[in-house]
């Protein structure tokens, strides 16, 4: 026989918690705070109303104000009778309200205690204060720094990225090895075809090679002017670093740590020059120009010879300087105090802290109008092969310092000279000597 199974149907009612014991306190809390509240403003209006009756106030803005029997005759003699009682309604009053905030605190010792503390509290505040600015200002400054260094960072691998030449100089490459890797070659009818060569992104800042203007139509002195290395002709495999200052100042100009001429190996001086590093005006085809600089700074350089001729100066001062024979001529001169002032205008600093080079070349340009530069650092160069020349310059401060100069020929070669054509108003001549000093060794680009 069929059998039928009842379906065993369950019903769960939802099970609700309650917490009796938090409601309670949270009621006790509510009910509390509306005890500290009453207390308060009913001791607040006692001690408001034992100073002043504001009944006559009132009548001028209401006067059939009333509520019941009670009226505002009734609310006037009520304070006045208040206030009849002297002190009784300032003390009522006063412990209204610390009754109020006891029974917040829930403790007359715990209002005691933050009676005491509040003195403290105030005087360090100060103190507390300052800590917690700082506290926010080293953060700030910690993000920002922090902002800054990767900023730095993602450029610099951008540049590195869009600009092979920059990696491979950056790798130690010399620029004509750089150079030599990125020309890709065709052989055609026995003939060498350049095709290509990544030369995009020269600039002074990274070391770079090339002819620099102050008058660069671009606007971007930091970078070389192709026009006038057009003009110029200047080759490809050139690795000359010329600055030619036009009719725009340039603030500074700073040229630190780097090499020149034959001081690394595969490197000589271009041909028919024989300056490793020439600083001068312009005298020639006609043209008569200075160099004009607030400051000229050379210092920690190494020369074959240093040759200073036709500089006139406010201040000169020879220090410290090592050399294999030296000549120092100290001629009295009227050498304005000088400033080099452009304004907006002026060219932007030239800087850079490394690089190799076969040649320095900075002069004013050939259009007889004086190049200025406000300051002007050549700093911790090693150069070999070719003389270091400074000439036709008008300066307000000339200071020649820590060089070590010689060419291996003794004493009687006198290989670092101050012309008699070097004037000045001031002369400071202190601590150079005559030291036996040979070139230094070219070392290795690799």
């Amino acid at each position: 026989m069929l059998k039928i199974k009842k379906p065993n149907i369950k019903f769960k009612f939802p099970s609700i918690n309650l917490n009796f014991k938090k409601g309670l306190k949270i009621m006790g809390r509510i009910f509390m705070g509306l005890l500290t509240t009453l207390f308060v403003g009913l001791g607040s209006l006692g001690l408001f109303l034992s100073y002043t009756n504001p009944v006559p106030s009132i009548a001028e803005q209401f006067p059939n104000l009333y509520l019941g029997y009670y009226n505002l005759e009734t609310l006037f003699n009520d304070i006045k009778w208040w206030q009849s009682l002297g002190y009784i309604p300032y003390v009522a009053s006063s412990g209204a309200i610390v009754l109020g905030f006891a029974i917040h605190i829930r403790s007359i010792g715990n209002l005691w205690k933050g009676i005491k503390s509040t003195p403290g509290a105030i005087w360090r505040l100060p103190v507390a204060s300052y800590k917690k600015l700082r506290a926010g200002r080293d953060w700030l400054l910690e993000k920002i720094e922090y902002l800054n260094n990767e900023s730095k960072k993602w450029r610099t691998a951008f540049n590195i990225a869009k600009s092979p030449y920059t990696l491979l100089r950056a790798l130690g490459f010399s620029p004509q090895m750089a150079v030599g890797l990125l020309t890709v070659s065709s052989t055609v009818g026995g003939g060498v075809i350049i095709n290509e060569t990544v030369l995009a992104d020269r600039t002074f800042e990274n070391g770079d090679p090339g002819y620099y203007n102050s008058n660069n139509v671009t606007g971007n002195i930091n970078i070389p002017d192709e026009t006038l290395e057009q003009a110029l002709e200047r080759a490809d495999s050139d690795n000359t670093l010329r600055v030619i200052v036009g009719t725009l100042p340039i603030a500074e100009v700073s040229i630190q740590n780097v090499s020149i001429g034959t001081a690394y190996n595969s490197s000589t001086l271009p041909s028919g020059k024989t300056e490793a590093i020439l600083v001068e005006g312009t005298n020639a085809g006609g043209v008569s120009t200075y160099l004009e600089v607030g400051e000229l700074i050379f210092e920690r350089n190494r020369c074959k010879q240093l040759i200073v001729e036709n500089v006139t100066a406010h201040t000169i001062e020879i220090v410290g300087n090592l050399s294999d024979g030296q000549s120092i001529t100290q001629s009295a001169g009227t050498g304005i105090r000088r400033a080099i002032i452009g304004g907006h205008f002026q060219s932007k600093s030239l800087k850079t802290d490394y690089g190799l080079y076969d040649r320095i070349h900075l002069s004013a340009d050939t259009n007889n109008v004086n190049g200025q530069i406000g300051r002007l650092v050549m700093s911790n160069i090693v150069s070999k092969g070719g003389t270091c020349n400074i000439k036709r310059v008008k300066a307000d401060k000339v200071v020649i310092s820590h060089n070590r100069i010689g060419a291996g020929d003794g004493f009687g070669t006198k290989d670092f000279k101050i012309e008699a054509s070097v004037n000045a108003v001031h002369w400071v001549v202190d601590d150079n000597a005559e030291l036996l000093t040979s070139e230094p060794a070219s070392l290795p680009t690799e």
